[in-house]
C-alpha cells in the first residue's frame, strides 16, 4: 500500500473499509519507497557447496544445476529444509533449498498451459497432507489450489480480476489455508469478512464479519482482516489492519482475547511462536518483526534502520530451533533472523534489486516451509476439528 494511503487508513482507525485504499494490503501493484530504490547493491551471491536434499510429500524435485545462490554470509544450516516462496512480481512459486537452489517451480519452465496462469501469487501454503498448495492471488481476487506432483491448478475460487462481495466473489483475499478436513479458510480483506468454505465448490460453511462495517468487533465485525492462522490449541489468530488488532478466536465464533501489538503501524499475518507468545510483521518502512503476548506487551523486537532496514515485510514464521523466517517484500528477499543475535543468517534474493534469474526475487510476498515443517502440517492435529 502506498505510504499516503496507509497514513490515511491509520488516521481513520476504525472508521470502516473506506480507510483502506483499493488494493488491500499492498495497494494497486508494487509501490516501492524511495529508501528501497537506493538500497546498496549486494555483492555477487555466495556459492555454497551442493548437498543431498530430499523433501517428503509430492514434490518432484528439479535436478541440481550448479551450486546455490545465497547472499554472502548465509548459513544453509539456519534452515531445517526448503522454503516455498510466493514470488509475486514474477508470477511464480519456487521451492528453494537451504543452499539457494531452485528445486521446484510453478508454473513449469518453458511455458504455461492454457488456463494455468498464476498471476500475482501473494501467499502459498502446503496442505496438511503435503499434496497441494493453496496460493492466494490477492490482487487478482482469486485463490488457486495447485496439485504439487502434476503442477496443475485443480480448482479456483473467486472470479479472476473481478472483485466483489456477492456469492462466489472475493475482494482481495489473503492467506487462504486448507484445513485437514478439506475446508478452505480465507480472510477477505476488503469485504471485512472471514470465510470457511466447503471443499470442491463455493459453499459457505461459516462466515464472520461482513461488508456493512469494517470495524473491530469480532466475531460480528472485523477491521480489514489480512490473516487467519492456526494455533496449537485448535483456535485461530486473526489479524486486523484497521485499528492494529490481533484476536484469538475459534471457528465457532468465540473470541478469547484481543490485543494491540505495541508499536506496530500495519500488522500483517500474526501467528504463534509458542503458547502465549505471538509474532507479527509490520508492513511498513522501516518495517519490523515483533513478538508479543496476549496482554499486548512486547517480548522481542527486530527493527533495524538505515541500510539494514526491512522494507514492508509481510510474514514472519518461527522455525524449529528458534530462528525466524521472513519475506521482506520490497527488499526482494527472503531472510532468516537469529533472534538471539538479531542478525540475518540466511538470505535468498538481492536486497532491493528485483530480478528473475537464479538468486533473484521480485516482491516475494509469502513463505512456507517444505514438509514436514510446513505450517499446516505442524498444526494438523490441533486443527482437525475446527
Amino acid at each position: 500500500m502506498a505510504a499516503a494511503a496507509l497514513a490515511a487508513g491509520l488516521a481513520a482507525g476504525l472508521a470502516g473499509c473506506a480507510s483502506l485504499a483499493p488494493g488491500g494490503r499492498h495497494g494497486p501493484g508494487k509501490e516501492r519507497t524511495p529508501a528501497a530504490q537506493t538500497s546498496p547493491t549486494v555483492p555477487p551471491a555466495a556459492r555454497t557447496r551442493a548437498a543431498p536434499y530430499r523433501v517428503p510429500g509430492a514434490f518432484r524435485l528439479l535436478p541440481v544445476r550448479g551450486r546455490g545462490h545465497l547472499a554472502p554470509g548465509s548459513r544453509p544450516r539456519a534452515l531445517p529444509g526448503g522454503v516455498l516462496i510466493a514470488d509475486e512480481g514474477n508470477n511464480r512459486l519456487l521451492l528453494v533449498d537451504p543452499h539457494g537452489r531452485i528445486r521446484w517451480q510453478f508454473p513449469r519452465r518453458g511455458g504455461t498451459p492454457r488456463g494455468q496462469a498464476l498471476r500475482s501469487p501473494d501467499d502459498a501454503f502446503i496442505s496438511p497432507g503435503g499434496r497441494v498448495i493453496i496460493a492466494t492471488q490477492e490482487l487478482y481476487d482469486t485463490v488457486s489450489v495447485i496439485n504439487i506432483a502434476t503442477r496443475h491448478i485443480m480448482r479456483r475460487y473467486g472470479h479472476p480480476g473481478v472483485p466483489g462481495s456477492a456469492p462466489g466473489f472475493f475482494s482481495h483475499p489473503d492467506d487462504a489455508m486448507l484445513l485437514p478436513g478439506g475446508d478452505l479458510l480465507v480472510a477477505d480483506i476488503m469485504n471485512c469478512r472471514i470465510f470457511l468454505l466447503s471443499p470442491g465448490r463455493w459453499h459457505v460453511v461459516r462466515h464472520f464479519g461482513g461488508t456493512s462495517s469494517c470495524a473491530h468487533d469480532p466475531p460480528a465485525r472485523f477491521g480489514s482482516p489480512n490473516g487467519v492462522f492456526p494455533l496449537s490449541d485448535g483456535h485461530f489468530l486473526v489479524t486486523e489492519i484497521n485499528g492494529d488488532w490481533v484476536d484469538e478466536m475459534s471457528l465457532r465464533g468465540h473470541v478469547y482475547w484481543s490485543a494491540h501489538p505495541p508499536g506496530v503501524a500495519y500488522p500483517s499475518d500474526a501467528n504463534e511462536v509458542s503458547r502465549g507468545r505471538y509474532i507479527v510483521a509490520d508492513y511498513s518502512y522501516p518495517g519490523q518483526i515483533l513478538i508479543f503476548n496476549r496482554a499486548g506487551h512486547a517480548l522481542w523486537r527486530f527493527r533495524p534502520t538505515g541500510a539494514r532496514a526491512l522494507n514492508h515485510p509481510s510474514l514472519a514464521l518461527p522455525l524449529p530451533g528458534g530462528n525466524i523466517l521472513v519475506n521482506d517484500d520490497y527488499n526482494d528477499r527472503v531472510i532468516v533472523i537469529n533472534p538471539r543475535t538479531k542478525r540475518i543468517v540466511w538470505q535468498y534474493g538481492h536486497t532491493g534489486i528485483p530480478g528473475r534469474a537464479a538468486g533473484y526475487l521480485d516482491n516475494p510476498d509469502g513463505v512456507d516451509m517444505a514438509p514436514p515443517e510446513s505450517l499446516l502440517m505442524r498444526h494438523a492435529a490441533a486443527t482437525g476439528h475446527p
